[in-house]
């Protein structure tokens, strides 16, 4: 708390406290379902409860936190539907901006080349809290770099969305492929080619969203229900009779063969 007081001279706000907690989630640094305690929040940010619920509750309405009677605050835990509508909310809105936006003035465009770099040189490094927040924020810096504010802060709500949806469903992510895909995309918009710079963008979130294990609704029951499940004989005494004809494995294969293992 001392440390973070030096870092924060004055009481945080509520504006300070969302920020700081959308920050975290971005970064991968909040899990889906982590618990966030009113108490032990004030403490760290040195202000009332009432501030850190303002803050809660902004960032409730923004769908990164929730609240119940029974486990208090805790960052939302998506859902398989709520993973495929936020892919596809942010395709939307992210390929309908590349399509309706004239070409990009110059800063602008240097400032998408200065973040890429900024990706390549965190993915170099060994910081991934900072590598996870610059690939999402990517995008919303695409949108500010268009002219739209609006659009950029609803997309930083999406993006925060995905990132919890990736650490809940998804495989470690490739960040070094995403972040080629994000240089590509620039130097689309560059050469002026907004077509192209669309369909890569719907390739990129699309190749991301493709990445995602979404498992099944899981049955509570589906261990024993499977366990306790009748043994057909008929197919037993059959999958014995193939197993007692398979080939042998060939002299000197250094294979396993699913003949021996069987």
């Amino acid at each position: 708390m001392a440390q973070f007081l030096l870092y924060n001279a004055d009481m945080a706000t509520a504006p300070d406290i969302s920020e700081r907690i959308m920050e975290a989630v971005m970064a991968r640094k909040l899990a889906p379902g982590a618990r966030l305690g009113e108490q032990q929040l004030a403490m760290l940010f040195d202000c009332s409860r009432t501030i850190v619920r303002e803050a809660l509750t902004r960032l409730a309405a923004r769908g990164i936190v929730t609240v119940s009677a029974r486990r208090g605050w805790y960052v939302v835990e998506p859902t398989q539907d709520e993973a495929r509508e936020a892919f596809e909310a942010r395709r939307v809105i992210e390929t309908g901006l590349i399509r309706s936006t004239p070409p990009m003035d110059r800063s602008a465009l240097k400032k998408l080349r200065n973040h890429v770099a900024r990706e390549k040189a965190a993915i170099a490094g060994d910081d991934v809290g900072l590598r996870s927040f610059l690939l999402g924020d990517f995008h919303v810096c695409l949108a500010e770099c268009m002219g739209n504010s609006l659009l950029a802060e609803t997309l930083r709500d999406f993006t925060a969305r995905t990132t919890l949806i990736a650490m809940r469903y998804q495989t470690p992510e490739d960040a070094a492929q995403s972040c080629n895909e994000h240089a590509l995309i620039v130097q689309a918009l560059e050469a002026g080619d907004l077509a192209t710079a669309e369909r890569l963008m719907a390739e990129h979130l699309l190749t991301w969203q493709r990445k995602l294990r979404l498992p099944a609704e899981q049955d509570p029951l589906a261990e024993l229900r499977d366990a306790l499940a009748p043994v057909d004989n008929g197919k037993a005494q059959g999958l014995r009779t193939k197993v007692s004809i398979l080939p042998r494995k060939p002299r000197g294969s250094q294979s396993t063969y699913l003949g021996d293992v069987l």
